[in-house]
């Protein structure tokens, strides 16, 4: 199955349950930097525990942290009212650009 951007956040916000929801950015950036950090964990434990190899159970875990990371970039967007596909074609074009500099 496949799921844009627009059915992603739309799907999500409806299980986004938090103090203040569409007025309270404050809660989804530090879900959102938690998270984060929980992937940069697990990626850092591939160095000390694995010898950088990703075995397909870490592959499975990192999929699921990086879910979550997704989750709270999408309730984040929703608190600014901007889109994934918005913020991701404002990112292409930041990076088209950077890229035709040399960049």
């Amino acid at each position: 199955m496949k799921l844009s951007f627009e059915d992603y956040q739309s799907e999500a916000k409806q299980t986004a349950l938090y103090p203040n929801r569409l007025k309270n950015l404050e809660y989804p950036t530090l879900g959102l930097t938690g998270e984060a950090g929980e992937v940069a964990n697990i990626v850092k434990k591939i160095q000390r525990d694995f010898g950088g190899e990703i075995t397909e159970e870490i592959r499975l875990r990192l999929k699921d942290e990086l879910g979550d990371v997704l989750w709270y970039l999408s309730a984040c967007a929703d608190e600014l009212g901007l889109t994934l596909a918005e913020i991701a074609e404002f990112n292409i074009e930041k990076l088209a650009a950077r890229h035709q500099r040399g960049k």
